[in-house]
């Protein structure tokens, strides 16, 4: 198959290289701004998606992200692989303060009951244990067993639905601001890409010129001898 690696990585280091990518996070984060200076697309289109990527990150469709990026890319004709690229700013490292960030807001736009502790240890464990009830529940359907869906129900009141909320005021905060920044950049670095291309260009226009002029001078005809004095 095209592009398939020729070394099949086993899964404990498909898991290590999640958490920390090969060569550091910071080699990551290089390697995606590279990537986003180097997309065809103006300016504008490139932060709009970069928009959309940071604002998906704040939303609690983990396994989708890609999926919401691309649509709401696509709403606001913005670079699609943009988009895609600046989801990396969900990260191990961001998913912790977004999801209490986001939490933490949706619980006081809803009015209800937030634990600052208990959410940031059980965070992860409840996204966990809500997939694997949502993955026993679509068996047990499947089977024609019974299924349970209280978990499933007090994991969205609890977490789902107030992240969803929250997560809407800092994802668009945090957004707007890599909008922003990323505008600038990008029309500054396209803009001195331009004027090196074109230099490099007329460099070349000039070094055929004078390679043409060469040859014009070496295949002019030499005068007779005697012509002169006529």
């Amino acid at each position: 198959m095209v592009f398939k690696r020729r070394d099949r990585r086993p899964f404990w280091k498909i898991v290590i290289e999640f958490f920390y990518p090969r060569g550091g996070w910071l080699r990551a984060a290089l390697y995606v701004k590279h990537r986003l200076n180097r997309l065809p697309d103006p300016p504008h289109k490139i932060s709009r998606g970069i928009w959309a990527g940071v604002f998906t990150t704040f939303t609690p469709f983990y396994g989708l992200h890609f999926v919401v990026a691309a649509l709401i890319a696509r709403i606001m004709q913005g670079n699609i692989l943009a988009a895609l690229l600046a989801t990396f700013f969900g990260n191990p490292l961001t998913y912790l303060p977004i999801g209490i960030v986001s939490l933490k807001t949706g619980h006081w736009i809803l009015g209800s009951r937030f634990d600052h502790h208990e959410a940031e240890q059980s965070l992860g464990r409840t996204f966990a244990r809500a997939s694997e009830d949502l993955w026993f529940n679509l068996r047990a359907w499947y089977d024609g067993a019974p299924t349970d869906w209280t978990h499933l129900h007090r994991f969205y009141d609890d977490v789902f639905f107030p992240y969803m909320v929250g997560g809407i005021i800092p994802g668009v905060i945090v957004a707007s601001i890599a909008y922003y920044i990323a505008l600038p950049l990008l029309q500054a670095y396209q803009k001195h890409r331009k004027s090196k291309l074109k230099a490099k260009l007329e460099a070349i226009r000039a070094q055929r010129l004078d390679k043409a002029t060469t040859v014009q001078l070496d295949e002019r005809p030499m005068p007779k001898e005697g012509s002169a004095g006529k």
